[in-house]
């Protein structure tokens, strides 16, 4: 006698699940974003993801495991079903990211079988806007060029630690090879000027396409030199971000910020961004 599946099912998800991977993320563009950079760059055989199907054997939910681990879609039950498997795992990941009843939903299930996170950020606000800046943009601001890595680095290093607290240069040469990929594809936004003394040059403003997928830029990594902030150089910044990235990568922009941050918060309303939803992290 064989069983029959009952659905809705949970499973591990395998290479030939991609395509549905793929339509799940296609009806979340903004949401997926991270989900679908890992899907394409990663490959779901290589993860430990877990999906979930409903009768029609169609996937409706999907929690991405390798690094980091990314949860879309689940209702009540299917948040109950994947915690169960995660929580019979050891403590994996440095992060759980998304939508932020899908992150603290999974997260207050596997919390006391884990331990206490490093940090959680239950409310963030998701941004997005699809449509030219409100304000003028800083013409000064321009993809970084590859010979502008040793600019870069110490500027991102700088935001890393103020937005995280801690070096990320102590966990090895990943932040270093991150960085210099991100310049390489032309994929971060700077404004330099002179050094004081003359002797050369700084970044004063920068942000990154951490991701990109489906349509959708996720910026990331916005950051103005702290001996200039209050002038104007954010918004104006993030305006000729939003300009160029429209122009040359994808045709909406989006973010997450801490609610706490209302400079951020206002510079972002500035440019044109509109919450469209609450995100939520979990430094594991």
């Amino acid at each position: 006698m064989h069983w029959l599946r009952r659905y809705p099912s949970l499973r591990r998800l395998h290479g030939v699940d991609t395509a549905k991977a793929v339509a799940l993320c296609e009806r979340h563009p903004v949401d997926s974003v991270l989900l679908r950079v890992a899907i394409e760059q990663t490959g779901i055989g290589a993860s430990f993801s877990l999906g979930r199907f409903d009768a029609d054997r169609e996937l409706t939910a999907l929690a991405w495991e390798y690094g980091n681990i990314l949860p879309l879609g689940f209702d009540e039950d299917g948040l109950d079903e994947v915690a169960e498997e995660f929580a019979g795992r050891r403590r994996t990941g440095s992060s759980i990211v998304g939508p932020a009843d899908q992150v603290m939903g999974l997260w207050n299930r596997i919390c006391k079988r884990w331990g206490p996170a490093r940090d959680v950020r239950e409310r963030q606000f998701s941004m997005v806007m699809d449509s030219d800046p409100d304000v003028v943009a800083d013409p000064l601001v321009q993809p970084a060029g590859v010979g502008d890595v040793s600019l870069v680095f110490p500027a991102s290093v700088a935001m890393y630690i103020e937005e995280v607290g801690y070096d990320p240069t102590s966990h090895g040469a990943g932040y270093a090879y991150r960085v210099a990929r991100l310049v390489r594809s032309q994929h971060t936004f700077i404004r330099k000027a002179p050094l004081a003394d003359g002797s050369g040059e700084r970044v004063v403003f920068k942000a990154d396409v951490g991701a990109l997928a489906g349509g959708v830029a996720q910026l990331q990594g916005v950051w103005v030199a702290p001996d200039l902030r209050g002038r104007g150089i954010a918004t104006a910044g993030v305006a000729a971000v939003v300009k160029l990235v429209r122009e040359r990568l994808a045709p909406t922009i989006s973010l997450y910020v801490n609610d706490y941050n209302a400079a951020a918060i206002a510079t972002y309303t500035r440019v044109g961004f509109r919450i469209a939803g609450r995100w939520a992290t979990v430094f594991v």
